[in-house]
C-alpha cells in the first residue's frame, strides 16, 4: 500500500493535461482489448438508444472509455496529499448559491454525487467549505481499504461505511445541520432498494437518500465536477433535486432520485460510468439477462 501511495504521489506531480493524455491512451487500450468494459458500455448505450436517441447520439463507447481512462489517472492529482493543488484545478462553480443557501438553512444537506466526472475532487471542494462525511462501500479487496482512507484523508473528510452504525451516524449529522455526500447511482443489494426508471429502464435504486431526506428534512442537492477539455481543469455543477425526492412513497422518491442523476448526466454524458452494470438485477417478473 505504501508503494501504491508513493506511485500516486509521484503521478500527481504531472500536469493534468499529461495525466489526461495518458488516460485517453489507456481508454483506447480498453477499446481495442474489447473486454468487459467495452462490452458493458456498448450494451448500456444500446439500451439508452431505445429510450433517448438524442442523448445516445452524443455518446459513443470509445469516447466513454477514454473518459474512463482520464478518470482513473486524474485521481493521482486529488489523492497525492496536496489538497490545495487539487482545489486549484476548479475553474468555475455553477449553482454555488444553492449550496450556500442550503448551508444557511441549518437543516442539513445531502449531496448526491453521481459517478460522473471527478467525484473525488468534488469531495475535496466540499470539505474545503464545510465539515463533510461521505458514505462509501468497502472495496471488494479489503487490502485496498487503507489506501482509500489514507488517500482521502488529506481533505479531512469523515469516511462512513454504508452499513449499520455508519448509516445511523448520518441521521445524527444531518439532524445537527451537517453535510453528507452519497453516490446515489450504485445498485444496492437485492432486497435493499426500490425499482424505479433510470433513463426509461427499471433499475434497482438505493433508498438511503430519500429516507434520509424524508426523516431529517435535509436539503438534497446533486453535484459533480465536470472534466474540462485538454486538461484545463474542472467545472463544478450544483443542481436542485427534483420534487418528490423526500416522498414517503419510495417509488416516487427513487424516481426523483434517478431523474436528478439523469439531469447531471445530460450535462456531460461522455463522463458518466456507462461501464457499470446498472441493470443487472431484474424487477419482479421474467428475468432479464442484459449483460
Amino acid at each position: 500500500m505504501r508503494l501504491l501511495y508513493a506511485v500516486l504521489w509521484l503521478a500527481g506531480l504531472l500536469p493534468l493535461r499529461i495525466l489526461h493524455a495518458i488516460g485517453s491512451v489507456f481508454g483506447d487500450l480498453l477499446w481495442w482489448r474489447n473486454g468487459r468494459e467495452r462490452r458493458i458500455t456498448t450494451i448500456n448505450l444500446a439500451l439508452l438508444e431505445t429510450q433517448d436517441r438524442a442523448l445516445a447520439g452524443q455518446v459513443d463507447a470509445r469516447g466513454v472509455l477514454r473518459e474512463t481512462g482520464k478518470a482513473a489517472l486524474e485521481v493521482a492529482k486529488v489523492w497525492s496529499g496536496r489538497p490545495q493543488q487539487a482545489l486549484a484545478l476548479v475553474r468555475e462553480v455553477r449553482g454555488l448559491d444553492l449550496f450556500e443557501q442550503a448551508l444557511a438553512n441549518g437543516k442539513g444537506v445531502i449531496i448526491a454525487a453521481p459517478h460522473l466526472g471527478c467525484w473525488e475532487l468534488l469531495s475535496y471542494w466540499l470539505a474545503a467549505r464545510t465539515s463533510l462525511a461521505i458514505v462509501y462501500r468497502p472495496p471488494r479487496h479489503s487490502r485496498f481499504e487503507p489506501l482509500l482512507i489514507k488517500a482521502r484523508g488529506a481533505s479531512k473528510v469523515e469516511q462512513v461505511r454504508a452499513e449499520g452504525a455508519g448509516v445511523r451516524s448520518l441521521y445524527r449529522r444531518l439532524a445537527a445541520g451537517g453535510v453528507v455526500g452519497i453516490l446515489p447511482d450504485q445498485q444496492p443489494r437485492q432486497g435493499e432498494g426500490e425499482f424505479a426508471p433510470f433513463f426509461g429502464i427499471e433499475a434497482l435504486t438505493m433508498v438511503l437518500v430519500p429516507r434520509l431526506a424524508e426523516r431529517t428534512g435535509a436539503t438534497v442537492l446533486f453535484a459533480f465536477a465536470e472534466r474540462l477539455p485538454r486538461g484545463a481543469g474542472f467545472r463544478i455543477h450544483i443542481e436542485a433535486a427534483p420534487p418528490g425526492i423526500a416522498d414517503t412513497d419510495l417509488r416516487v422518491a427513487c424516481t426523483a432520485l434517478n431523474e436528478g442523476v439523469e439531469r447531471c448526466v445530460r450535462i456531460a454524458p461522455l463522463q458518466y460510468q456507462w461501464h457499470y452494470k446498472r441493470y443487472s438485477i431484474s424487477p419482479p417478473g421474467p428475468k432479464r439477462r442484459l449483460y
